[in-house]
C-alpha cells in the first residue's frame, strides 16, 4: 500500500502543482521519488508531528493541498488536538496518512500500534476517513482524497498488501464495494484484512456457507445503504478489521444496525481487544492471538451463524 500511495501521490503532483507532502522524519526509501522531483513541496518537520499539523494547517491556508506523512499513532494521536482544532474546526484541504495501520509495526510494541486511530479519527468533524484493502484502493483512494476539498485521514498497511481486484473497481467516497455475492452470511472488512477476509469466505465456502463480502474502504462516511441492505438479506453481519471493535468498523456498523426500524440479522464483530497488547510478535503472530487469522475466523463463524 506504501508503494502505491507514493507512486500515485508523484503523478497527481505532476498535475496539482498546489500538492505538498510533510513527513515526521519517516518515509526513508519510500517518499525519495516525491522528494527528489519536487524539492520545493517536501517538508520534513522533524520528529515533531504537532509542528508538522501547524505546519500543514498553515501552508494550506495559502490554497495549498497538504499531506502529512507519519507512523500510525504518531501521525494521529500525538497531534490530535492540532488536527482537531487547526485541521478539522477550520475545514481544511490537509489529508493525514499513517502507515502502519493496526499492528504492521507489531514487534515495536503497543506505542506502534494503531488499534484505536479509526474510532477516534471517525468521530472528528469534517473529517473523511479512508481505509483501503488493497494497492488498487489505495490508489483510488489517493486520486479520491486529492481532488475532494476538506480534510482526509488515510490509513495504509506496509506489510506488503496484495493485490485483490483484477480491475480498478467503480471507487467513491462512503461506499462499499461488492468482492463476492452470498446469501448466507455478509462479511464486511477494511483495512489491510480484506484478504483475509476473502480466503475466510472461501472457506465457509467449503461448509456449505454462502457469503457475501464488502471491502468498506471508507469508514467516514460510511456506506448506510450497503449495510441496511446486508441486515436485511443475510442472515448474520461479520465486521473483521485490524482495530478494537470499539468505535471501528464494527462500532460503525452497529450505529447503523441500530437506527433501522424494522428487525434486521444480529452482528458479530471480529477485532482486536480492547487492551494494550503485551507479548512481542510480527503481525501475524499478534493476528493469531487475537483470532485474526483465517482459520480462527472461519471456525468462530461457522459456530457463531444463526440456522
Amino acid at each position: 500500500m506504501r508503494t502505491a500511495f507514493i507512486n500515485t501521490l508523484v503523478e497527481e503532483a505532476e498535475q496539482r502543482t498546489n500538492l505538498w507532502l510533510i513527513t515526521g522524519d519517516l518515509g526513508y526509501s519510500v517518499l525519495e521519488v516525491f522528494s527528489d522531483k519536487y524539492p520545493d513541496r517536501y517538508v520534513n518537520a522533524g520528529v515533531s508531528e504537532q509542528n508538522m499539523i501547524g505546519m500543514a494547517a498553515g501552508i494550506s491556508q495559502t490554497g495549498k493541498t497538504v499531506i502529512t506523512y507519519s507512523i500510525g499513532n504518531f501521525a494521529t494521536l500525538r497531534c490530535l488536538e492540532q488536527i482537531r482544532n487547526d485541521v478539522c474546526y477550520h475545514n481544511l484541504n490537509v489529508k493525514i496518512v499513517a502507515v502502519g495501520g493496526g499492528v504492521a509495526y507489531g514487534p515495536q510494541g503497543y506505542t506502534h500500534h494503531a488499534v484505536e486511530d479509526l474510532a477516534i479519527m471517525r468521530s472528528l468533524p469534517k473529517l473523511t476517513v479512508l481505509a483501503p484493502g488493497d494497492p488498487i484502493e489505495t490508489r483510488l483512494a489517493v486520486q479520491a482524497m486529492v481532488s475532494t476539498d476538506g480534510p482526509f485521514y488515510l490509513r495504509l498497511g506496509k506489510a506488503g498488501e496484495p493485490r485483490i481486484h483484477h480491475e480498478p473497481p467503480s471507487f467513491q467516497i462512503g461506499k462499499a464495494l461488492e468482492m463476492r455475492q452470498g446469501k448466507d452470511v455478509t462479511l464486511i472488512s477494511t483495512g489491510g484484512m480484506l484478504h483475509t477476509t476473502i480466503q475466510v469466505g472461501e472457506k465457509l465456502a467449503l461448509s456449505g456457507i454462502s457469503a457475501r463480502i464488502l471491502s468498506m474502504p471508507c469508514l467516514q462516511p460510511i456506506d448506510d445503504d450497503a449495510i441496511q441492505h446486508a441486515a436485511v438479506s443475510t442472515r448474520g453481519i461479520v465486521t473483521i478489521e485490524e482495530h478494537i471493535c470499539r468505535g471501528g468498523l464494527g462500532g460503525a456498523v452497529a450505529e447503523v444496525l441500530a437506527g433501522m426500524l424494522q428487525g434486521h440479522a444480529p452482528l458479530f464483530r471480529a477485532g482486536l481487544k480492547n487492551i494494550p497488547f503485551q507479548k512481542a510478535g510480527d503481525q501475524d503472530y499478534i493476528r493469531h492471538l487475537s483470532r485474526l487469522s483465517t482459520p480462527s475466523l472461519e471456525e468462530d463463524i461457522r459456530n457463531w451463524l444463526p440456522s
